[in-house]
């Protein structure tokens, strides 16, 4: 992780007059429940749109989408709160009995630090399963994404 996190850092440094505008594609991952890769499509005004991809080849696939808001904290320009409704889909591999879908609705708060293209966020999702069974479950984790 730290080489990924000097990875990030040297490419923000070498763009460092650059500053994320509307239409630019964050990329990056996100380690927690579920680990996996995060895309934000930033817009200035309005909702962006969130996505977290996370899969372990043997177990599952999981795709959780939500529409994200920032809200400057104080007058920092650098942090954010973040929250947003959304959904979820997921396939799981389910020896016992056989491949399960799970689908759902989820939220997501927590906190955002942005500096130029660099974003680091901290965030919890709760999930509340609406197929197969219903379940309620809550995720999230520490992310970083670069953007484009």
């Amino acid at each position: 992780m730290k080489y990924i996190l000097s990875i990030l850092i040297s490419l923000t440094l070498l763009t460092a007059n650059a500053q994320r505008s509307s239409g630019d594609v964050g990329i990056g991952l996100q380690f927690g429940e579920p680990s996996g890769l995060s895309l934000n499509f930033y817009r200035n005004a309005g909702p962006t749109v969130d996505i977290l991809a996370a899969w372990d080849l043997d177990k599952f696939f999981y795709v959780n989408a939500h529409a994200l808001y920032y809200k400057h904290i104080g007058g920092s320009e650098y942090l954010h709160f973040i929250y947003g409704p959304g959904a979820f889909v997921g396939i799981i591999d389910n020896k016992e009995l056989k491949d399960a879908i799970d689908l759902g609705i989820s939220a997501t708060g927590g906190l955002s630090m942005v500096y130029r293209q660099l974003e680091i966020y901290l965030r919890v999702t709760p999930r509340l399963a609406l197929l197969d069974k219903t379940n309620v479950d809550l995720g999230g984790g520490l992310g970083v994404r670069l953007y484009f």
